[in-house]
C-alpha cells in the first residue's frame, strides 16, 4: 500500500511540474539514505541526468509564470508531464524508502502497470492544471499566473518529499485534489450560466 501511495504522490507531483519529482528522487538517492532506487532506475541519480533535469526545471519555472507562454508550455507539457509521471511512479513505487523497507516486487509480473498508472495520474492532474490556468489568467488579467505557478511548484516539491518520507499523507493530498476539482467544476458551471444569461439578455 505504501509503495502505491509513494508512486501516486510522485506521479501527481509530475502532473504539476514534470521535473521536480524526478529531480527530488535523484538528489535524495544520490546524497541521502531516504530512498534507494531499484537497479533499473539508478540513472536518476547520475550527475549528468540531475544537471539536465535542473536546467529543464529552470526553463519550466520561468515559462510557466508568463501569461500566454504558460499556455504554450502546457500544450508541450501534455506529453512531458504524463511521461514524467510514469517514470516517477515506476521508480518511486518499486524503490526502497525510509518508510518502505521491503518493497518486494511491486507489480513484478506486469512491469508496465506502474508506468501506465503514473501516466494516467499525471495526465489527470496536468489537465486540471491546464484547464484552471486560463481561468486564472482571465480573471486576474494575467497577474495571477506567477502566483498560481509558484503555488503549484511549491505543492509539487512538498508532495514529492512527502510521497517518499511519509506517503500516508498522500491520501490527504488526494482528498484535497478531489475538493479542488469539485469547486473548480462548480465555479466553471456558474460562470457558464452567467454568460448564458447575459447572452440571452442581449438577444432580448
Amino acid at each position: 500500500m505504501l509503495e502505491v501511495l509513494t508512486g501516486t504522490g510522485l506521479a501527481a507531483s509530475a502532473g504539476l511540474n514534470a521535473y521536480i519529482p524526478l529531480l527530488t528522487m535523484g538528489l535524495l538517492a544520490r546524497y541521502t539514505a531516504l530512498i534507494d532506487l531499484p537497479s533499473g532506475w539508478q540513472w536518476l541519480g547520475n550527475g549528468w541526468v540531475l544537471s539536465i533535469l535542473a536546467v529543464l526545471l529552470a526553463i519550466e519555472v520561468v515559462a510557466d509564470k508568463v501569461p500566454v507562454v504558460d499556455h504554450v508550455n502546457d500544450v508541450v507539457q501534455t506529453v512531458v508531464r504524463p511521461t514524467a509521471g510514469g517514470l516517477a511512479f515506476g521508480a518511486g513505487a518499486t524503490s526502497e524508502t525510509v518508510t518502505v523497507s521491503d518493497p518486494a516486487s511491486f507489480f513484478s509480473s506486469n512491469q508496465w502497470v506502474p508506468v501506465a498508472t503514473g501516466v494516467l495520474i499525471a495526465l489527470g492532474v496536468h489537465l486540471l492544471k491546464s484547464a484552471a490556468r486560463p481561468v486564472v489568467n482571465a480573471t486576474t488579467g494575467g497577474v495571477g499566473a506567477p502566483v498560481a505557478s509558484t503555488a503549484e511548484d511549491a505543492t509539487s516539491v512538498v508532495m514529492s518529499v512527502v510521497a517518499i518520507v511519509l506517503p500516508v499523507l498522500v491520501l490527504a493530498f488526494l482528498l484535497g485534489l478531489a475538493l479542488v476539482v469539485f469547486r473548480f467544476r462548480r465555479r466553471t458551471d456558474r460562470r457558464r450560466e452567467r454568460e448564458a444569461a447575459r447572452a440571452a439578455g442581449f438577444r432580448v
